[in-house]
């Protein structure tokens, strides 16, 4: 039988003593980390649910948003069904007349159409406050004017001013039966404009050559880069005073015996309502409200005025209304009514 070596037992016990107190601290330090990462763990599934429910709300939030919409934009499209008794309608121009604009031909004539195509609409009021624009606009709901008004003998069309019915804003107001303004509205402006610029001695103080290359003697047509060129100035001007004169001719029809022509009348001067009155650019005093009470016999008014609906308005926010109407000749601004 061996008998036990001391020694053994000693080193045996060495051994021992030493590595159970270390295996017992690497437990409790993994048991930690465990509970640790199923602390992380839960916490970041919290928060995903949490995620979810917000994703789930918002996508309902827009839904809602999205079928609100749909809603408004199906109930505006026959506004006509709502003036179901009798009623004056009202269409606002408001601002520059352009195509890019809510004072578009477009707009307008829109809004116009469903007016006069109500049933029971007893007579229309086109409420202007614009400084003018576009001549082929203005021309456009000139000519829509005259088209309804022969189409709806009996639906009578009156214009009343607001702050001003200037230039492309009177050529539109001269189709109308009658024009109301406010005594301090400002009205006429009847003539045309197009703006350049020179800058010929800039360019030569700066010390920049001028490299425009071209096929065509007239294609930098009043290159602002470049000196005037007398044959071009002339043809300008004789285009300038040609829709001059169509703007004169769309007042003298619009406006017949009533008008007193002065010698300065269509100059491009402007007048006050009082001033306007006197010279038969207008018909008298009066609001929205009165026309439809005195004039029309309807004080009931309901507007069918074009609104940019959301979508649309979204869209100019960003951008989309960057694009405006340019001329393709270099220097040459667009032709104006003013």
């Amino acid at each position: 039988m061996n008998t036990p070596d001391p020694n053994d037992s000693i080193l045996h016990a060495s051994v021992f003593g030493q590595t159970a107190p270390s295996s017992a601290a690497a437990s409790v330090a993994n048991d930690r980390r465990v509970e640790a990462m199923e602390k992380v763990t839960m916490a970041f599934l919290t928060e995903q649910r949490r995620a979810r429910r917000w994703r789930i709300f918002f996508r309902l939030v827009l839904l809602a948003f999205i079928v609100l919409l749909i809603s408004l934009s199906f109930m505006s499209k026959d506004r006509s069904k709502s003036c179901l008794t009798e009623c004056t309608a009202l269409v606002q121009l408001t601002g520059e007349i352009a195509a890019d604009a809510n004072a578009s031909a477009e707009h307008i004539n829109s809004a116009l159409q469903e007016a006069f195509a109500a049933k029971h609409v007893r007579g229309v009021i086109l409420e202007i406050n614009s400084p003018g624009g576009s001549p082929v606009q203005a021309g456009q709901i000139y000519d829509e004017i005259k088209r309804l008004r022969e189409e709806h003998p009996d639906t009578p069309l009156y214009v009343v001013v607001g702050e001003m019915a200037a230039s492309g804003g009177y050529y539109v107001a001269a189709a109308s039966d009658e024009i109301y303004v406010d005594k301090a509205s400002l009205v006429g402006s009847i003539g045309v404009i197009m703006l350049n610029f020179g800058f010929t001695e800039a360019i030569q103080k700066l010390g920049i050559e001028q490299r425009t290359m071209t096929a065509g003697e007239n294609k930098a047509f009043m290159d602002p880069f470049s000196p005037v060129n007398e044959k071009q100035k002339a043809h300008v001007q004789k285009l300038l005073d040609s829709i001059h004169q169509q703007f004169i001719t769309a007042v003298r029809e619009g406006r017949g015996d009533r008008l007193h022509e002065t010698p300065d009348m269509f100059s491009g001067l402007i007048w006050n309502g009082d001033e306007a009155v006197t010279l038969g650019l207008a018909d008298g005093l009066g609001t929205v409200d009165s026309v439809a009470r005195d004039i029309i016999g309807v004080e009931n008014v309901y507007d069918f005025s074009y609104r940019p609906d959301f979508s649309e308005r979204l869209a100019r926010k960003f951008g989309a209304a960057f694009f405006e109407q340019v001329s393709t000749k270099m220097g040459v601004g667009g032709v104006r009514l003013k």
